[in-house]
């Protein structure tokens, strides 16, 4: 079976991140999965951010990112507040601060202006996850042969579970009715946090993906006080626990093929043999095409804007064994694949 296309967040690379407008494009340039990042509204509906954060400011007043145009709305200068979220303090305009109606006001925004552009800016609005599946089942209707699937993350998962807007019951039951108009397309749904897939193995049988930092621990674990860290769920005991309620390792790239001191790719590490010993497959986050992201030796120029040799990348870790990536750029992830099809046969 070829590696899976996972459009991260959409066509992110050409649209801005979780708008209808990305994942349409994903779809037409030939993702296997569509990825929506969901939160909730204050009054408990899903929708698709990459954060809870509408818009960051930073200690200053100055804007540091932001997914919407909400820092320059008058009438929501007021929901303006500080938070800790998983620990983290944060200064800005939250999902959970604002109703559907008020959400569907706002107008999506570039995420990364200074390398990808502001031309689609104010176009978009915020989408919910059942008009992402109606989407889905749209697409798939029309297209027939195999269903493009989705692969929904829940973002801060505990945050959201303390003001009693829990994601996990809203997600399953969405996905559970999703594939009236065509046929039911194939799910993952993915977690930082290790309880949170926990529970949801007791609510579906769907797929589930444990996502892994190069990094830290599970924000679920430092809440609970429990000492255990990414590195020790890739040990072997922690493999052999999480195949007890997942199907997928959701690793960043860099713990499969490290990058040397000198930003070149390294040598890939034992984690992809390990893994499908335990029996989890593996997809890798996240593989964007500017020379900003892109290891030193498939660049090219010194434009960090400019668009490097991903299909060249790609091809390393897929030799690595991935049976899927996260792209911002699918139409590219995409010819990868089809590239190495083309090279087994």
């Amino acid at each position: 079976m070829n590696p899976l296309v996972i459009a991260h967040r959409g066509a992110s690379g050409c649209r801005p991140e979780h708008t209808l407008e990305s994942y349409a494009l994903a779809i037409e340039q030939g993702a296997d999965f569509i990825e929506p990042d969901l939160v909730s509204t204050r009054d408990g509906v899903l929708v698709a951010r990459h954060e809870n954060a509408l818009a960051l400011l930073n200690a200053d007043g100055s804007l540091r990112e932001a997914t919407t145009d909400v820092a320059e709305r008058a009438e929501f200068a007021s929901r303006c507040c500080k938070k800790s979220i998983d620990g983290h303090a944060r200064i800005g305009w939250f999902t959970e601060d604002f109703t559907l109606a008020e959400l569907r006001t706002l107008r999506a925004r570039e995420r990364l202006p200074a390398l990808r552009g502001t031309a689609f800016d104010d176009r978009f609005t915020v989408p919910t996850f059942d008009e992402i599946l109606a989407l889905l089942d749209e697409a798939n209707a029309r297209r027939g042969g195999r269903p493009v699937g989705v692969y929904p993350e829940t973002k801060h998962p505990s945050h959201f579970r303390k003001l009693g807007l829990p994601l996990e019951p809203p997600l399953v039951q969405a996905l559970h009715r999703h594939g009236g108009r065509g046929p039911r397309p194939p799910v993952f749904i993915q977690s930082f946090e290790v309880g949170n897939l926990r529970l949801l193995r007791e609510l579906t049988a769907l797929p589930l993906v444990q996502l892994i930092e190069a990094e830290g621990r599970p924000w679920d674990f430092s809440a609970a006080g429990d000492p255990r860290r990414y590195a020790d769920l890739l040990a072997p005991a922690g493999l052999k626990a999480l195949a007890g309620h997942v199907q997928v390792l959701g690793v960043d790239a860099d713990l499969v093929i490290p990058r040397r001191p000198d930003g070149r790719l390294g040598t890939p590490t034992p984690l992809v043999a390990r893994a499908h010993d335990a029996g989890l497959a593996v997809h890798a986050w996240t593989f964007r095409a500017e020379n900003r992201f892109l290891p030193a030796d498939f660049r090219r120029g010194t434009d960090p804007a400019a668009h490097g040799d991903l299909a060249g990348c790609l091809q390393a870790f897929l030799d690595a064994g991935l049976d899927g990536f996260f792209t911002d750029h699918p139409a590219q992830g995409r010819q990868a694949v089809a590239a190495r099809a083309a090279r087994r046969s």
